[in-house]
């Protein structure tokens, strides 16, 4: 009441979140106290929530993966995991998805590496029923019940948990300054249980990082007050997703909506094509670039591949699987390192010049994923600096495929 800090914490340690692998590498040069504090967020949060850190993987760099072809997504989600290993020291139990664009070949991979669950959308659930019940419930645009885990089958016959945040709440932090005020933010979200249900109940939003002091100043102290506030309240206890899975498995199974996403009211059109979307900075504009670009990576990546394939065969003993390897090499480039992928993905010990010809050939097919960061297709304008990034990307694919190819 006086203005006065009363109290210094780790918001990390107290909620499920995520950072994407390419800000933890350069988080991990350029601040190495803040790269630091997150890494021990998740321990202090796996002693609070029985185990289970709060910490959440992401595929590598922000790929929107309904628009991957399969290889892709296969390497994004292996890099995703084996980063968070490397720092986090355990498998992730969790994997957001950017700009949960989501589709069941996704969600097939996922379980695949072990992931248990993601978080979607209200809107991305299509219909959903009691487990056991054979009548489905159709539901309205995003009339679902967000309090409870769901279980989402797959044609393969395996299974992943889902999270669909509540979705006015998210709005009102990310949109309606509902974070100016502390007190207000805890009474919004108190105000989302049920007093008809009476088994336990999840209240719980996804929300951009950058809600939090960036677009609303001060945002993270207002939600440092809440969870302060909400921890020491005895009517409700403080959880992450894995913890609450745990204790509380799915009793309703859920249909997504194929091709989904949280930012584009057409599903996933905003990255490939003039879907309408736009930031709204520019009323008179459109975005009939976004397929040509589109368009032409794609090109790129399929013209290639073929040759990458022929070339990387006569040194590495599966080329593709040497590329899902490849991240324990972009995560530290010392020579001993290098040393040891060799030895496991090689068919032999390479000479200097094989050796650094298949690392030309790994380098391309890195940039040709980075080239796919979806931000390149989120805005109003090609020649933004995100559009203008993931050119430079497909640039560098260029040049290393002219020189390896000719």
């Amino acid at each position: 009441e006086q203005n006065r800090i009363i109290k210094l914490v780790n918001n990390y340690a107290k909620m499920s979140f995520n950072f994407g692998p390419t800000l933890l590498s350069w988080l991990a040069e350029k601040s190495p106290a803040v790269y630091d504090a997150i890494l021990a967020a998740d321990r202090e949060s796996a002693k609070k929530f029985s185990g289970h850190g709060s910490a959440i993987a992401q595929v590598y760099n922000h790929m929107i993966m309904p628009l991957a072809n399969r290889r892709d997504r296969i390497t994004q989600i292996a890099w995703g995991v084996r980063d968070f290993e490397a720092r986090f020291k355990r498998r992730p139990e969790g994997m957001w998805l950017p700009e949960t664009a989501v589709d069941l070949e996704t969600l097939e991979l996922l379980a695949d590496f072990g992931v248990r669950f993601t978080i979607l959308a209200p809107h991305q659930a299509a219909r959903t029923r009691r487990i056991g019940q054979s009548e489905w419930r159709e539901l309205e645009h995003g009339g679902i019940e967000t309090n409870r885990a769901y279980r989402q089958r797959l044609p393969s016959g395996k299974s992943l948990a889902i999270f669909f945040y509540n979705g006015p709440i998210a709005r009102a932090v990310a949109f309606e300054g509902l974070l100016s005020q502390g007190e207000r933010f805890i009474q919004r979200l108190y105000a989302a249980f049920s007093a008809q249900d009476e088994q336990e109940q999840l209240v719980h939003i996804a929300t951009d990082g950058e809600s939090y002091g960036h677009h609303h100043r001060f945002g993270d102290m207002a939600l440092a007050y809440a969870l302060d506030r909400i921890e020491a309240d005895a009517q409700t206890a403080l959880t992450n997703y894995g913890e609450f899975l745990a204790n509380y498995p799915p009793t309703y199974e859920v249909a997504i909506v194929e091709k989904s996403s949280w930012s584009c009211a057409h599903g996933i059109d905003r990255w490939w094509s003039n879907c309408g979307c736009n930031t709204g900075a520019h009323p008179t504009w459109n975005q009939e670039w976004r397929t040509p670009l589109r368009n032409a990576l794609d090109w790129l990546r399929d013209s290639i591949a073929p040759q990458w394939e022929e070339q990387a065969r006569q040194l590495l003993k599966d080329p593709w699987q040497a590329r899902d390897a490849y991240i324990s090499v972009i995560n530290d480039r010392s020579a001993e390192n290098i040393d040891e992928f060799f030895a496991r993905q090689a068919l032999r010990q390479p000479n200097v010049n094989e050796e650094s010809r298949t690392l030309k050939l790994l380098e391309m097919q890195r940039h040709a994923l980075l080239m796919y960061t979806s931000c390149g297709w989120f805005f109003d304008d090609i020649a933004g600096i995100e559009a203008v990034q993931i050119l430079q990307f497909a640039g560098r694919a260029v040049q290393l495929a002219q020189n390896l190819f000719g």
